[in-house]
């Protein structure tokens, strides 16, 4: 700006400030003295407030053993009763606020910050997700209550029973058998689960850790956390033969049992390339792949022209299942949505079996009867 006075008293303000492309209201603006910043007046003192010597007076009183614990409006109007007046009760609270004394009394719940589960799986028998859902009967407010474990990488249900109650006893026993069925081992399993009664009971806690398993808890009221579980749910209760209400506790067996036997050995899965979970779980996926890229391939050597982006290939089964994947990794799957790349980790087996040999007494997925 002061190029252009100089240059402006040369040539003229209109022509320096065309030519150095500036605004004339800008140079005229800048050549004004900036405007005197006004003093800041003190505020001047109500003839109303209290004086020195009343504050202290009324925080004595306030202070005092009689009115220490008790509210202003309460202290104000014992006072009058005594035919004393000091001030309003909302002067009492800003005197006290002043001194830091208005706060909450009563202990306030403090809500722990629960860390966010980041669970992975790269094989069966790593991760397992359980949950316990209702049946209805025929009884108004009467329910059976269905324990699934599922294991989240090959989406096989590893064990299952139907009870008369939500027992922490009656989970023990059903995972203690799973665990024994699949044959797991001192820290090879994790096993997830929300917040509920049964899940978060000491016998279930002290079965883990007897196990050697590692046991993981969703955050208070969030569904996400425990995703497979409730998708499982879903795909159970939305199947056709699945009734709305069960008539009596061996029915609602008795058809647990066909459908997870169509669930593990019939039901193609899209979260496994289509593949039954029994496939996943006992090692015949890679087998059935190559089967099929077999087919695709021989398909397009009678009909290449049907293919018309590139040679048909088989869904390719996914490397990692997460459970809250971690936020900086996105990539993109064979699928087209999104999900996180998988780190590369090692899962460490003991060699060291903990259960002793039992006979296998159970069939297809694993069951606890119990009443």
């Amino acid at each position: 700006m002061e190029f252009t006075h100089q240059l402006s008293t040369a040539v003229g303000v209109r022509a320096a400030c065309q030519s150095l492309q500036v605004a004339r209201a800008t140079f005229y603006r800048r050549q004004q003295p900036p405007p005197a910043v006004p003093a800041v007046k003190t505020k001047r003192r109500s003839s109303r407030a209290l004086s020195a010597a009343e504050r202290a007076e009324t925080l004595s009183v306030l202070h005092s053993a009689e009115f220490v614990d008790r509210a202003p409006a309460a202290v104000h109007a014992t006072l009058l009763d005594q035919g004393r007046y000091l001030c309003s009760p909302r002067t009492m609270y800003r005197l006290l606020a002043t001194q830091g004394e208005v706060r909450e009394r009563r202990n306030q719940l403090i809500h722990p910050h629960y860390q966010r589960p980041e669970l992975l799986a790269t094989a069966p028998n790593q991760l397992w997700s359980w949950d316990i859902t209702k049946l209805k009967s025929l009884v108004k407010w009467t329910y059976f209550y269905l324990y699934v474990v599922l294991d989240i990488f090959s989406r096989y249900v590893v064990g299952w029973m139907v009870a008369t109650r939500e027992s922490a006893e009656l989970a023990k026993q059903l995972l203690l058998e799973s665990c024994h069925k699949q044959g797991i081992r001192m820290n090879q399993l994790t096993i997830h689960s929300d917040r509920g009664p049964a899940m978060t009971s000491k016998p279930v806690a002290l079965l883990l850790a007897d196990l050697g398993v590692t046991r993981s808890l969703s955050r208070p009221h969030v569904s996400n956390d425990n995703p497979f579980s409730e998708s499982q749910f879903k795909t159970l209760k939305y199947a056709p033969e699945f009734p709305d209400r069960f008539g009596s506790l061996p029915h609602a067996r008795s058809l647990s049992e066909r459908l997870f036997t169509w669930y593990n050995q019939e039901h193609r899965h899209s979260g496994i390339a289509m593949l039954t979970p029994e496939m996943v779980h006992y090692g015949r996926a890679e087998a059935v792949i190559t089967a099929r890229r077999l087919v695709l391939e021989e398909a397009y050597r009678k009909h290449p022209e049907r293919f018309v982006r590139k040679p048909p290939a088989p869904l390719p089964l996914p490397e990692a299942v997460w459970i809250n994947p971690p936020l900086k990794t996105v990539e993109t799957t064979a699928y087209g949505a999104s999900r996180q790349s998988a780190p590369k980790t090692s899962h460490v087996v003991a060699l060291q079996s903990i259960f002793s040999p039992l006979p296998d007494a159970l069939d297809g997925p694993d069951r606890c009867r119990s009443d």
